[in-house]
């Protein structure tokens, strides 16, 4: 089985590999996306191997591993920066996208057409300007259910297929909100969002977070992912900031409740920031650092490989089989 690997970058656009993360290939810019495009969230669905899509700076564009072409899939898009995307588990043609300035966007028809939800979204931030939907994920237990993390502007939810939105979370130590993630422990919800403040986690489905501090020198947290299997293995991405310039990549074994040190071998360059894990082998993960740093593991995340390749700065890691 070969694996089509993918990291977006922020000025040097998409980069592949099919040998897990040996070697890499950029396409020029006659492939259909321009070579330093930015390019802040990346999604393939299982149904449609060697496809792929990212959101850029510029719109949103469809990647085909037949022909190795980009597609640009011009909508309402092309005026915002596409900073994050999920598909419907069981439809890949209903996309929800999140964007800056702060708004979701929801597609039927497999991305030619999209309609503004409804929402009310902040419309300033003190970091970035302008704020932007960092994260999109559907429910796993109802379909109907999405979550969305706004910088700065809080956890969202909407119950109705991301055509509506409401803000909730009462309590979240930050409305930095960078990752989002809901696990299933003995058939109960948590969910966790990750903050600039660190980890906080729900347990009522959203309506109110507390905060769970981590055992680190750091509280900063990016990214939190349960592995594809969904055993109770969860990863989340630590460091000292954005970009920072150290951080660790942190494991539960008990669905997110306690974390420890994963160890990445080396010297880390910046806070871990992508964790890119697929049910197809979920032994096979890959991590990567804000700064472009690659790690890989085959056993589940017991062990790390730090390959040569380095990026400038990533901000998106996915990975799928091409068959």
């Amino acid at each position: 089985m070969s694996n089509l690997l993918c990291v977006g970058t922020a000025g040097m656009s998409v980069w592949f590999s099919r040998d897990n993360g040996d070697t890499w290939t950029r396409p020029y810019i006659e492939s259909g996306l321009y070579l330093e495009a930015r390019v802040w969230a990346l999604s393939a669905h299982p149904s449609r191997p060697g496809e792929v899509l990212a959101g850029t700076d510029s719109g949103l564009y469809r990647w085909n591993e037949g022909d190795q072409k980009w597609t640009h899939l011009k909508s309402v898009l092309d005026d915002y920066d596409i900073w994050s995307m999920a598909q419907a588990p069981e439809d890949p043609d209903t996309i929800v996208v999140g964007t800056q300035p702060a708004g979701i966007f929801v597609s039927t028809d497999g991305g030619k057409s999209f309609t503004a939800a409804k929402g009310a979204f902040a419309e300033a931030c003190i970091f970035v300007g302008k704020p932007r939907v960092t994260q999109i994920i559907f429910d796993p237990i109802d379909k109907d259910s999405l979550w969305a993390g706004v910088e700065i502007d809080g956890v969202h939810r909407s119950t109705d297929r991301g055509r509506s939105w409401k803000k909730v979370g009462q309590g979240i130590n930050s409305e930095d909100i960078h990752g989002l993630s809901v696990v299933i422990k003995n058939g109960r919800k948590l969910v966790y969002a990750t903050t600039n403040r660190g980890l906080n986690v729900s347990r009522d489905n959203g309506e109110t977070f507390s905060f769970q501090e981590l055992d680190s020198p750091w509280q900063y947290t990016r990214t939190i992912v349960p592995r594809a299997d969904r055993d109770k293995t969860v990863f989340l991405t630590n460091g000292n900031g954005p970009p920072g310039s150290t951080g660790r990549l942190l494991r539960s074994r008990d669905h997110g409740v306690t974390f420890e040190d994963a160890k990445l071998p080396g010297t880390l360059n910046s806070t871990p920031w992508t964790v890119a894990t697929h049910p197809a082998d979920p032994k096979l993960i890959f991590v990567c650092s804000n700064l472009g740093q690659l790690f890989r593991s085959t056993d589940g995340g017991e062990s790390w490989t730090k390959l040569p390749r380095e990026f400038g700065e990533v901000r998106s890691t996915i990975w799928q089989p091409l068959s």
